[in-house]
């Protein structure tokens, strides 16, 4: 039993996935550090956390500023004590072809979906490792081991991190760190950012098939945070797209060639005059849910089996043995009656 409160710290917190993250860790009592850079929305995901019984500090950072990530920290620490995990989940995208995307919009998405990450991590374990303690949570996706069309800079953040986390994590265990690394990859989440981040298809935004609610990709990060688990993937989907990839790469490619591009948008026309999150935060309280409920899914199966493991093994191993008793039991009785014919004859 921890004798003291967990401390958290979630980047991205304001909204989606992030937002549900920090509900998931304060409905189990951890106290939270809320980083993200709408200071309304921080308000908003604080009266949520204070309503479930946690505390929580907000801070206002723009995660490609190194500086003020540290900051960041340093506040989250004097107020709530010494971070237990770190979890780096902010995102921003451009649904885009590469040629028509702008170097600078590239370069954002980068500093923001992959730097933010590195700048979260180095702020963690800044202090994780002289402590020789701690867990930072990185959130990937899928994306991260099987890119697709339409988003070559977030699908190229999200490798990137793929990349250093391993590089991390080999660095840790050289030096013989208790600090756990882990990285959780997500499939199709029910998240607002389909409505907040630069489109420039015809049509409006979308998650592949199939969508899971954030809630669920919350559940996995909780669990993942408090395993000593190398990597998480969450869904049947991710697991798929992962291995279908390591075995048939160049298939996947024709295969979202064909089928991505349409999939990843809706029927009806996007407004192109709409406005996004790239530079700056777009007003308004988006929540962590998006637009495609109808569609989504609760509860994976996948995430179940991997969390029951023990479990299933049990199962498994229980079936087995009645499976090879009752192979045995026919196989005396047949012998019997083998033995039982021969003698009348």
């Amino acid at each position: 039993m921890q004798d003291r409160q967990e401390v958290v710290v979630v980047t991205g917190a304001g909204a989606g996935l992030g937002r549900a993250i920090a509900r998931e860790f304060a409905r189990h009592g951890a106290a939270l550090g809320l980083i993200s850079r709408s200071p309304g929305r921080l308000e908003a995901v604080k009266s949520e956390i204070e309503a479930l019984g946690a505390r929580a500090v907000t801070m206002s950072v723009d995660v490609a500023d190194a500086t003020q990530v540290e900051r960041a920290a340093e506040r989250i620490e004097a107020e709530l004590g010494p971070i237990d995990i770190w979890v780096n989940g902010v995102m921003t995208t451009v649904f885009s072809p590469l040629h028509e995307m702008s170097p600078d919009e590239f370069r954002r998405v980068t500093e923001v979906t992959y730097l933010g990450y590195v700048h979260g991590t180095m702020a963690a374990l800044k202090r994780m490792r002289p402590r020789n303690r701690g867990t930072i949570v990185q959130v990937g996706s899928a994306l991260a081991h099987r890119s697709i069309p339409l988003q070559s800079a977030y699908c190229g953040a999200k490798h990137a991190i793929k990349g250093m986390t391993e590089a991390l994590r080999c660095e840790l265990m050289h030096e013989g760190s208790a600090v756990h690394v882990t990285q959780v990859e997500m499939p199709a989440l029910n998240t607002p950012q389909f409505d907040w981040c630069r489109n420039r298809m015809p049509r409006r935004a979308r998650p592949m098939a199939p969508v899971f609610q954030p809630e669920v990709g919350a559940r996995a990060v909780y669990w993942a945070a408090h395993q000593r688990r190398r990597e998480l993937h969450v869904g049947s989907s991710t697991a798929v797209t992962i291995w279908g990839n390591r075995l048939l790469p160049a298939l996947m490619d024709r295969w979202l060639a064909r089928s991505a591009v349409d999939g990843q948008q809706t029927a009806e026309k996007e407004d192109p005059e709409r406005p996004d999150n790239l530079w700056q935060p777009i007003k308004g309280d988006m929540g962590a849910r998006g637009r495609f409920g109808r569609e989504s899914k609760r509860h994976s199966g996948q995430f179940w089996l991997t969390t029951h493991r023990d479990q299933v093994g049990l199962i498994a191993g229980s079936l087995l043995l009645a499976g090879m008793a009752w192979c045995a039991a026919r196989h005396s009785q047949r012998t019997r009656h083998l033995v039982a014919d021969q003698r009348r004859s």
